[in-house]
């Protein structure tokens, strides 16, 4: 079974850079999509970013364009969330996610197209 971890969450200024972390195991990690989504208690996941299984390609939330950056290592086999100029509107339980398919999909923003789902990382950004 496909197993995912999530680190690097943590207290941060407004302003301030994070980078998250997702480790990936139990299967071939360069034949996955990979996706974060994050969450505020309460509310539906929203959709942050994805990248292709090779890398080449990236999805973005129109309102984190700019500030977020996907990227992933298959030698690694870890996904990278870049998350700069942090706002206290990004205060959230970041979760990253996997998903099979090895083209795109037309709902790719949605949690109903990934398979697998890390535990979540805990972002807090001070005003």
């Amino acid at each position: 079974q496909v197993q995912l971890v999530e680190s690097g969450g943590g207290l941060v200024q407004t302003g301030g850079s994070l980078r998250l972390s997702c480790a990936f195991s139990g299967g071939t990690f360069s034949s996955y999509t990979m996706a974060w989504f994050r969450q505020t208690p309460g509310k539906e996941r929203e959709f942050v970013a994805a990248v292709s299984w090779r890398g080449g390609s990236q999805r973005y939330a129109d309102s984190l364009k700019g500030r977020f950056t996907i990227s992933r290592d298959n030698a690694k086999n870890t996904v990278y969330l870049q998350m700069n100029s942090l706002k206290p509107e990004d205060t959230a339980a970041y979760y990253c996610a996997a998903d099979r398919r090895q083209v795109w999909s037309s709902i790719y923003y949605s949690e109903k197209e990934y398979d697998y789902w890390g535990q979540g990382t805990q972002v807090t950004v001070s005003s």
